[in-house]
């Protein structure tokens, strides 16, 4: 049976194998099985690959968006130019495996946004500096929105702190992307430490956590009258990404 799955650690937190699950079935796909392989170490890699002889594509999630890349022969797209991946191709061929690597977060990111704000031409705060965060910040790019990165370990010239945020700057900022794992179960009290007073009707919070499908993040900001959206479809779209990747 043609097997597809996610790696990652731990995994507790996906709704991927659900998703899929009920896609095949709605879908009357019988051939094809959709399974997690939670992997401790990215080494475990090819023993997975060398077990599961029918595994044909995964799903890339935390911590390894980054990490997975010197285990893959080719990187395509939007993954190149970003250096992140959350989907692999397998191709088998008389004994050897070669792994593409693809980005489809960036397919569901900016389907789940688009329609819903116009974020061209405006300035946004990404919360995170990972993989994530790298998905965002090249839709943001391709739609000339300018970004400034948040991250709880500041870098010169890179990312600013959350104490250097000032409400100036959240009032140039209208739309504030969660791209960290805060507020993810099994963790789900905690939350970006933003100065959430400062928030008002005009920002809109996306959060790419699905799981909760409302975290401290988006309640806070629904509590000072922001939009918000979860990353609920961002996680179906991208799926749906990389299932046309597997069948292409």
């Amino acid at each position: 049976m043609r097997t597809f799955g996610l790696i990652g650690y731990p995994l507790g937190h996906s709704w991927s194998a659900g998703y899929f699950a009920r896609k095949f079935q709605q879908e009357g796909i019988i051939d094809a099985q959709y399974l997690n392989f939670p992997l401790d170490n990215l080494d475990k890699l090819a023993e997975l690959l060398h077990k599961e002889r029918q595994l044909l594509g995964l799903n890339v999630t935390i911590p390894y968006k980054e990490k997975i890349i010197p285990h893959l022969d080719t990187l395509v797209g939007a993954a190149r130019q970003i250096a992140a991946v959350n989907c692999i191709k397998i191709t088998r061929d008389a004994g050897t495996v070669h792994l593409s690597g693809y980005n489809t977060d960036v397919d569901g990111f900016e389907k789940s946004l688009m329609g819903k704000i116009d974020f061209a031409n405006k300035k946004s705060l990404i919360l995170g500096t990972g993989g994530a965060a790298k998905a965002a910040e090249w839709v943001l790019g391709k739609h000339n929105c300018q970004i400034v990165r948040v991250s709880r370990a500041p870098i010169e010239g890179v990312a600013l702190g959350y104490d250097d945020i000032t409400q100036e700057l959240l009032n140039e900022c209208t739309l504030i992307i969660n791209a960290t794992p805060l507020g993810m179960m099994p963790n789900q009290n905690t939350y970006p430490p933003l100065p959430y007073h400062w928030l008002h009707r005009n920002h809109f919070l996306f959060d790419m956590v699905y799981n909760p499908t409302e975290t401290d993040f988006l309640k806070k900001g629904k509590k000072m009258g922001c939009q918000t959206i979860n990353g609920l479809e961002m996680l179906h779209l991208q799926a749906e990404a990389a299932w046309a990747v597997w069948n292409s």
